[in-house]
């Protein structure tokens, strides 16, 4: 005879949507990186990037009330939406040429563990907000959990200076223009 489903619902499995999804996202990046390599399971991750976070960039500036967001307002709208996805990113600092940010907690948890491509969410979604209102990207990944760090360090930089140039990363191009 089955177990009463009652008795289940108090049973010791850590089981939940959010561990289900996030171990979900997970395994398919490994199955990405295992079939196609971590470089075109980033390209793949990186299309779903750019389409959430042509969303989120849409949200952010209807609840603004802004065509157009102006640099500090996309280094705020970053934190934000990190925040509200259970991430722990904050501003280390903003200049003309580059915001930086520190991460103390991914969203994914431990599951981003040697999974360096699931890195491409936050890249992409940084990425296209910060172009599509400033005009130009390069986001680099200093360092990340996914790779073992304690935290990530991640530099958007704001402008394609001989800095950003010789950078590690990807670049983004948006329409903007002096969106400050």
């Amino acid at each position: 005879m089955p177990p009463d489903p009652a008795d289940l619902a108090d049973a010791p499995v850590s089981l939940d949507r959010d561990i289900f999804l996030r171990s979900l996202l997970r395994e398919l990046a490994g199955a990405l990186e295992h079939v196609v390599g971590i470089e075109e399971a980033s390209g793949y991750i990186s299309l779903v990037g750019a389409t959430i976070g042509r969303q989120i960039n849409a949200d952010y500036r209807h609840a603004l009330r802004r065509p157009r967001l102006g640099r500090d307002q996309v280094a705020a709208v970053l934190v934000d939406l990190k925040r509200r996805i259970e991430g722990g990113f904050s501003i280390v600092a903003i200049t003309d040429e580059v915001i930086e940010l520190r991460n103390t907690r991914c969203p994914f948890g431990d599951k981003v563990l040697g999974r360096g491509s699931m890195c491409m969410m936050t890249s992409n979604v940084f990425g296209f907000i910060a172009a599509d209102n400033l005009g130009y990207a390069k986001v680099e990944l200093r360092e990340t959990i996914a790779a073992g760090a304690a935290e990530c360090r991640v530099l958007v930089h704001l402008q394609p200076s001989v800095t950003a140039s010789f950078a590690e990363g990807r670049e983004y191009l948006g329409t903007a223009q002096d969106a400050d």
